[in-house]
C-alpha cells in the first residue's frame, strides 16, 4: 500500500469499518456518510419493514437513495435488498469523500470493499480460519472498484450455502454485496467442482459483475476479471 495514507476504524451501531484516505480530515466525511445514510435507511424501514427482511428483490421507488441503491443491486442478483447494504454503504461514503477532495478513498464496510484511488491499493482476502484466509490478496489498479465476500461457513449474514468464500469484484460494492450472496448460496454438494462451477455461472450471468472467486472445500475457482493475487502480510488493509 501506498504511503502516507490516513486510516481509521469507526464502529456505529452494527456498522463496522475501516477507512482510509490521502486526506485524514475526509475520514470524518465517510463518518458522517455512513451515520447519515443509516438514519435514512432505518427511518424509511420503519414504514417498509418487509425491506429489512424478505429474501426477493423489493421494488423501492420513493424511498432515500441508499434503499433505492440496494433495491437496484438486490433486483440484479436477485435477492433481498438488505444483502447489498454494507457495500452501498460504502459506496455512498467513497463518492462522498472523492467529492470533498480526495484522491485516494477506501471504505472496508464488514469486509465489504469500495475504493477509488490514483495509486495501487492492496486488500486481504477474509475468510475465516481457513489457511488462505488474510494470507494473500488483491492488488487494485483499476478504478473505481466493489469487492464483496461471502461465506457460508464463516459470515454472521445469512446464507444458503456452503463456501468458504464466494469474493465478487465489480465497479461498485453495492452490486458485489449482492452478487456475492447470491453466489454463495448457490456454493454447496458433495461435488466442489460443480459447486464452483454454478457459483461462477450465476456471477458471470449477473451485468455488472467483472470476476468472481470462489474458495470451497480445499478447491479455488476463478473466472473474469480479476485484480492480480498478492501474498499479503498483517499490515495489509
Amino acid at each position: 500500500m501506498i504511503k502516507n495514507l490516513f486510516r481509521e476504524a469507526f464502529r456505529y451501531k452494527e456498522t463496522q469499518c475501516t477507512i482510509i484516505s490521502d486526506k485524514k480530515r475526509r475520514i470524518q466525511t465517510a463518518v458522517e456518510s455512513i451515520k447519515h445514510n443509516r438514519k435514512e435507511l432505518e427511518e424509511y424501514a420503519k414504514a417498509h419493514p418487509k425491506f429489512l427482511y424478505t429474501l426477493e428483490p423489493l421494488s423501492t421507488r420513493r424511498g432515500p437513495l441508499v434503499a433505492k441503491l440496494m433495491a437496484e443491486a438486490a433486483k440484479k442478483a436477485n435477492v433481498g435488498p438488505m444483502a447489498a447494504v454494507a457495500g452501498v454503504l460504502a459506496d455512498l461514503a467513497v463518492k462522498d469523500m472523492i467529492r470533498d477532495g480526495c484522491e485516494v478513498a477506501v471504505v472496508e464496510n464488514g469486509g465489504e470493499i469500495s475504493a477509488v484511488s490514483t495509486e495501487p491499493i492492496d486488500v486481504a482476502l477474509s475468510a475465516g480460519d481457513t489457511p488462505l484466509s488474510k494470507r494473500f490478496g488483491f492488488r487494485l489498479t483499476d478504478f473505481p472498484v466493489g469487492i464483496a465476500t461471502s461465506s457460508g461457513r464463516f459470515s454472521h449474514a445469512l446464507s444458503f450455502g456452503d463456501a468458504e468464500a464466494a469474493t465478487v469484484f465489480c465497479r461498485n460494492a453495492g452490486l458485489a454485496d449482492a452478487v456475492a450472496t447470491a453466489v454463495a448460496n448457490l456454493v454447496k454438494g458433495e461435488d466442489q467442482r460443480d459447486a464452483i462451477r454454478s457459483g461462477i455461472d450465476k456471477a458471470l450471468s449477473i451485468q455488472g459483475v467483472e470476476g468472481v472467486l470462489i474458495i470451497y472445500k480445499g478447491f479455488t475457482g476463478t473466472a473474469g476479471k480479476i485484480p492480480d493475487i498478492i501474498k499479503v502480510d498483517s499490515d495489509t488493509a
